[in-house]
């Protein structure tokens, strides 16, 4: 198997450890190429900036994770964007019940967890308009929700980005 460092910085707050965890067991060991590296560096970009935006001033949508005490934003606390998923081998893939064709094969999305509704609202407004302000286009922004969870996937490729916006009910 190829080894590779886990502990390198795609960007400012996000490594490849937490952009290649999973909790599937396979026999690459979810080990992403270069291309998918550069691809997930992209994709940082995207959260760094989401991520700085929800730290620019209090809101009163992001309580903190255990609904107790000051809300992220406030002064001194900054409000984290965690990932759930980003980049997935094919075992991987095939193993959560990944789509065929799912971003997450190329290091091109990530599923970023919400405390609720509202902060997975928010995260969209935010990726949205830094869409808009930047003129740079996404492939997919869609909000899903299962029984027990919901998650903001958010995708960049490379290229042919197809500006996807949807609400999905698992």
């Amino acid at each position: 198997m190829v080894e590779i460092n886990k502990n390198v910085k795609l960007s400012e707050h996000f490594t490849l450890a937490e952009m290649t965890k999973t909790s599937v067991k396979t026999k690459d060991g979810n080990i992403p190429s270069r291309v998918h590296i550069e691809n997930l560096r992209r994709l940082c970009g995207w959260l760094e900036r989401l991520r700085q935006r929800c730290n620019e001033k209090p809101h009163p949508l992001t309580p903190s994770p255990k609904g107790e005490g000051e809300a992220y934003g406030s002064e001194g606390r900054e409000e984290p964007i965690i990932i759930n998923s980003a980049y997935r081998s094919a075992a991987v893939n095939k193993a959560v019940g990944g789509a065929a064709t799912s971003n997450h094969l190329t290091g091109c999305a990530a599923d970023i967890r919400c405390l609720g509704i509202e902060q997975a609202i928010r995260y969209a407004f935010i990726l949205l308009d830094i869409s808009a302000e930047s003129g740079e286009a996404f492939d997919e922004l869609l909000i899903e929700q299962s029984d027990k969870s919901i998650w903001v996937h958010f995708a960049v490729r490379p290229e042919g980005n197809r500006r996807k916006v949807a609400f999905l009910k698992k």
